[in-house]
């Protein structure tokens, strides 16, 4: 139900479209069409939920005993955004801003993260332009 009301309100202005011209006639199949592709939307969501959960799990008991605290609060804050990831990934300002460390402490932090696998490299490679996201699989 959670997910059926989350994927409503990311579309509400559909739903109330749909609501409004189903109630000015008898002919609902608009609204039944609306209604059923949404619920589809809303169980594709809820298994994408678990499978990120399920994945999160494995990936925290995989690097338990490998990241210092401060390599913790980043991976955590980063996968609090969900499954579609952390907004334009993390880099070394990001990580100095997240953890108050120096930005080299946070280089060699992220450098110990993609070492380990616990991070992937995207986007153009060396220097400020060095994004990385988490590597769940």
């Amino acid at each position: 139900m959670l997910s059926l009301s989350r994927t409503i309100e990311a579309k509400k202005n559909n739903y109330y479209d749909t609501l409004e011209k189903a109630q000015k006639s008898n002919e609902i199949t608009n609204w039944i069409n609306y209604f059923v592709r949404t619920i589809l939307e809303a169980q594709i969501e809820a298994e994408d939920q678990i499978d990120f959960t399920l994945q999160k799990a494995k990936y925290f008991d995989r690097f338990k005993n490998a990241l210092n605290e401060r390599q913790l609060k980043v991976i955590k804050r980063m996968l609090d955004e969900g499954p579609e990831g952390f907004k334009g990934g993390m880099n070394a300002s990001k990580y100095v801003s997240i953890t108050k460390i120096s930005k080299a402490t946070a280089t060699r932090d992220l450098h110990h993260l993609l070492e380990l696998g616990a991070l992937a490299q995207f986007g153009k490679s060396g220097g400020r332009s060095t994004k990385y996201r988490v590597k769940l699989y």
